[in-house]
């Protein structure tokens, strides 16, 4: 497949801000209280300026109205809720949770974030990206995911039952876990020239995304001034626990923080 330009908004970081946090890829769920319990520590304790979380922070969103009727989903709510009262905390809809609504964002007081975003800030530009929409070599995701992302089959969806969704959302993470578990599976990562086109396009020198869960930092292949940062998935009960934020200070300086054992890399 091809590379393509997106459209994408820009954000002006306030003067005032000094640190801006980076998380994605939490995949809350309520049978998974230790990551819930270590983002809601988080939540709780960050001192930056702005929290932008870039997808994924939901392991399943099947409309607003579940969160009306599952406890775990209002906990949830409430964190967001109120950090947001205490600092800018920003949500991009990832490939779990695409069907989170509006009106629940703004319930919360939480911005609503396009992806892809460019933010301005600390003299820099930064494409901002959930990340799957640049995984060109998985067709098949590609073809399911242009399907699920048009307004016709969201309404139709969204129309049927909760429990109906539900099923439907139980259904397809099975498959998911099946396809996860099959040897002969390799996971598409960023394609490089979407990637490329979308920096110059965008008039940024580094990406910055989310779900393919390989944390690290990449120069494009080709090129000494465009990068790619990927952000960590979290996990707190894997064998090997994993909750790390990124964090970009008004210096310029860019750390990752593991929340596991507080020690950072830069």
């Amino acid at each position: 497949m091809t590379s393509t330009v997106l459209p994408f908004q820009v954000f002006e970081a306030p003067e005032h801000w000094r640190t801006v946090d980076f998380i994605s890829d939490l995949h809350l769920q309520e049978k998974d209280l230790a990551t819930f319990k270590l983002w809601q520590h988080y939540m709780q304790t960050t001192t930056a300026d702005a929290v932008w979380i870039l997808g994924d922070l939901f392991e399943v969103w099947v409309g607003d109205d579940a969160a009306l009727h599952h406890p775990f989903l209002q906990q949830c709510g409430a964190e967001l809720r109120h950090c947001a009262a205490n600092r800018h905390v920003a949500f991009m809809r990832g490939n779990r949770d695409f069907l989170v609504g509006s009106e629940f964002l703004k319930s919360c007081g939480v911005h609503d974030l396009t992806d892809p975003t460019v933010l301005n800030f600390a003299g820099q530009r930064w494409l901002l990206s959930h990340g799957d929409e640049g995984c060109l070599g998985d067709v098949e995701y590609q073809a399911f995911r242009s399907t699920v992302r048009q307004p016709a089959w969201q309404q139709s969806f969204l129309a049927k039952p909760l429990a109906e969704r539900e099923d439907i959302a139980r259904q397809l993470r099975m498959q998911s876990q099946q396809h996860k578990n099959d040897p002969a599976t390799v996971y598409a990562d960023v394609d490089n020239a979407w990637a490329e086109t979308a920096l110059k396009q965008s008039h940024c020198t580094c990406l910055l995304h989310g779900h393919t869960h390989r944390p690290g930092d990449h120069l494009l292949e080709g090129s000494a001034q465009l990068q790619r940062r990927v952000l960590s998935d979290w996990d707190a009960q894997s064998t090997k626990p994993r909750a790390e934020v990124l964090r970009w200070h008004a210096s310029g300086l860019v750390e990752r923080v593991n929340l596991l054992d507080q020690r950072t890399s830069r």
